[in-house]
């Protein structure tokens, strides 16, 4: 039989699923990384306690990091920078990128708040050093003043309308999560996350040589 004439039937395929051996340890490590990760402080204090589980953070540099990430949210940039600052001053100085992206959402809040004075002076004394050294900087420093020239208007493009959007505000917080993460040695990505694009990828590559009940196609009671 040809390898691509395979087909695994639902009753083997839930046999060979029921013989993988997932330790309960296993289990609590992955849940504890995703209250981590996503910020339930609370939530992993009670569960460490429960399941006898060691934390890879301090519970205390879970607050701070969804502080910092709650004031991004509302537009609070400078409070974000100062908080970062705090939990590790080295994360700004060493990351070129996330520091120019702060300093962006500032000048959007900047035109947000109607504050075109402020605006114009801030982009100049602070991100068009920035951009001098960085064609993909200039690159958004310039369609970030785009901005400007819609204040009044009913329509934004929406090539930079996303600027002002919520959305922008949670890019900016997720890239800032993800560097303090970083610098506590802690996964960037929930492993939880990363299981699912594997089976994903995997039954991708499997269904190319065999037929076989997919995740989706199975019950659980």
């Amino acid at each position: 039989m040809s390898l691509s004439a395979l087909h695994i039937y639902n009753e083997e395929w839930d046999r060979r699923l029921h013989e993988v051996q997932v330790s309960k340890g296993d289990l609590n490590r992955l849940i504890m990384d995703y209250l981590v990760i996503e910020g339930y402080k609370s939530a992993a204090e009670e569960f460490a306690q429960e399941a006898g589980v060691v934390p890879p953070v301090d519970f205390e540099s879970i607050e701070s990091r969804m502080k910092v990430r709650e004031a991004l949210q509302r537009g609070d940039v400078e409070d974000a920078i100062v908080r970062v600052n705090e939990l590790n001053p080295q994360i700004l100085d060493t990351n070129h990128a996330l520091f120019f992206h702060l300093q962006q959402q500032k000048l959007i809040e900047y035109i947000r708040q109607g504050r075109v004075l402020e605006a114009l002076q801030f982009a100049q004394e602070e991100l068009a050093q920035l951009g001098e050294h960085s064609p993909e900087f200039l690159s958004e420093l310039e369609r970030t003043m785009s901005l400007l020239a819609f204040e009044h208007s009913t329509s934004t493009p929406s090539a930079i309308a996303d600027l002002l959007s919520p959305a922008q505000r949670m890019k900016t917080a997720g890239e800032v999560n993800a560097a303090i993460l970083e610098s506590l040695d802690q996964g960037k990505e929930v492993k939880l996350v990363q299981l699912v694009k594997l089976l994903s990828w995997g039954q991708g590559t499997l269904k190319e040589h065999a037929e076989f009940p997919k995740v989706r196609d199975i019950g659980f009671s």
